[in-house]
């Protein structure tokens, strides 16, 4: 039986807070003085939960079906379990095996598709013809997923430390739209910098024209989570406005990012969670003389694919 949503814990009372690390081996080899906020240790792993719960509870649906590559999935699926509400979640066949069990093991039901044949968006389409009663929920392109990834950066507008930007992972733009909403309720004046793979990189074009600019297939990076074909029309509007820049960072830095992360910092991140410290090291000189902070967005990897990358770097 689901809750009642005005009975259900609000958000607040229910995430962990992110985790700050300060790391002087790591520091010393960018150059930069940077400190990590990572949510490799919210709940199923990453920053999604943040959006996922904030989204299930505030909506009367009891049944939720969306579109993921794994982190957003296995965050509704969990959020979902807690409140008591049904979750389909779309896949691709590509997701890391890691992430369709979790989604399965949080109590969400699985549908594969292949991206080269039907894209995400069209099966979930198809799904909501069929459930009719569902909510058809965007992993980003949402008010409510913004809002619950604002407490991020809220939490890291009063968080001891002074930072003069923060740099995070740009896929559908969830989270740094998010990211410039919690700093702008906060009262900061803190830059939000994105991340994004130069294999993907619409959020960066979309910047440079002006417009909102889509590319032409799921991109093949590395960094599966920010595999979007384009950013969401509600992150656009806040992004245009508010995003300080946009970093494109080749996968071969995304690779070294995950290694520094595990050798330096003792902190294992999935490729997507590592862009922001692959920001850094695909442009230095632009972070160089800031206090930075760096949005470890999450931890989910398969471990074939993070074993490969750990022995590239031997």
């Amino acid at each position: 039986m689901s809750q009642n949503p005005n009975s259900a814990p609000v958000l607040a009372d229910v995430i962990k807070p992110t985790t700050f690390l300060t790391v002087a081996r790591l520091a010393k080899r960018l150059g930069v003085d940077v400190t990590i906020a990572t949510e490799t240790f919210q709940h199923t792993g990453s920053f999604k939960f943040r959006a996922a719960y904030n989204l299930a509870r505030n909506t009367a649906h009891l049944e939720i079906i969306a579109a993921s590559s794994g982190n957003f999935g296995q965050a509704m699926a969990y959020a979902c379990s807690l409140l008591g509400k049904r979750c389909t979640i779309v896949m691709p066949m590509t997701s890391a095996r890691v992430k369709i069990d979790a989604v399965r093991e949080y109590g969400g039901i699985v549908d594969l598709v292949d991206v080269r044949v039907k894209s995400r968006q069209a099966r979930l389409a198809e799904l909501g013809m069929e459930n009719p009663g569902a909510l058809l929920a965007s992993a980003y392109d949402d008010e409510l997923v913004i809002e619950g990834n604002a407490s991020l950066g809220r939490e890291i507008c009063s968080s001891p430390y002074q930072f003069d930007c923060i740099v995070a992972p740009v896929g559908g733009g969830g989270l740094s739209a998010g990211l410039i909403q919690g700093v702008q309720q906060a009262g900061k004046d803190l830059k939000v910098i994105g991340a994004e793979p130069l294999l993907g990189n619409d959020a960066a074009r979309s910047l440079q024209a002006g417009r909102l600019i889509k590319n032409d297939t799921e991109p093949n990076t590395i960094a599966d989570g920010a595999r979007t074909v384009s950013l969401g029309e509600r992150n656009w509007r806040i992004l245009r406005e508010g995003l300080a820049g946009v970093v494109e960072v080749p996968d071969e830095s995304i690779k070294e990012a995950v290694r520094l992360l595990f050798s330096l910092a003792n902190l294992k991140a999935e490729p997507t969670g590592a862009l922001s410290i692959g920001a850094i090291l695909s442009k230095p000189e632009m972070f160089r003389g800031s206090r930075v902070c760096c949005v470890i967005s999450g931890g989910n990897v398969d471990p074939d694919v993070y074993t490969a990358i750990l022995k590239e770097g031997r």
